[in-house]
């Protein structure tokens, strides 16, 4: 396969590995008990804030730092605790065979704070092939969707977005990087697929026949 002239910027989660199986609904208890703490919430009236600010803003920290002054460092720290993570990544080495032989520059980019991200990369092996992890204070916690992120990453590496291929499962993601000028492919099972993404697959394995429909 010939060298690629495109930048691949990765999601992680859902993307890379499954965070489905364990960490998201560890995730998403943390995430419900801490706003059920600190802002005085019953079990249900914080399940449907955070289901709210998820919808509104693509991220819950950022409904919580615009309408509650929340503390994002505070926030990440007690949400992201994860004792016994290498238990709970579930991940298959044929994405590590598979990235290694993906030519181009490959880039990570979480919405994930950076203990928890550079930790789920350490425990799949992961972190060599990457030239660069940008998480969630890397953006000064300005998340995806936000374009402010995406801006800031394109800016700090020098690229092009019309050379950059956006991989993510989150469609909404794809969306603000479409509008910079990326190629977008969605991981994702749904059958429905939107304007903005220029290819859907079951899994990241994928990408390597992908990249040959696209090169010229």
């Amino acid at each position: 396969m010939r060298k690629s002239p495109y930048v691949w910027i990765f999601d992680l989660d859902n993307t890379l590995h499954n965070a489905s199986a364990h960490i998201f609904p560890h995730i998403n208890l943390s995430m419900r008990r801490y706003m059920e703490a600190h802002l005085q919430l019953s079990k249900e009236e914080a399940h449907h804030l955070r289901q709210h600010y998820w919808q509104r803003y693509g991220a819950t920290l950022l409904g919580l730092m615009r309408h509650h002054q929340i503390d994002p460092r505070h926030f990440l720290q007690e949400t992201h605790q994860f004792p016994e993570l290498a238990s709970m990544v579930v991940f298959n080495r044929a994405v590590r065979a598979m990235l290694r032989r993906l030519p181009g520059r490959k880039i990570l980019y979480s919405n994930g704070p950076s203990e928890y991200a550079r930790g789920v990369m350490d425990i799949t092996r992961l972190t060599p092939l990457f030239d660069a992890i940008y998480t969630v204070e890397s953006t000064r916690f300005r998340p995806k969707p936000s374009l402010a992120g995406f801006h800031q990453l394109l800016r700090n590496e020098k690229l092009d977005p019309r050379r950059c291929i956006m991989v993510e499962d989150s469609a909404e993601n794809l969306r603000a990087a479409k509008r910079l000028g990326m190629k977008t492919v969605w991981i994702s099972r749904s059958q429905r697929c939107p304007a903005y993404v220029d290819a859907r697959m079951n899994s990241v394995l994928a990408l390597p026949s992908f990249l040959r429909r696209h090169q010229h």
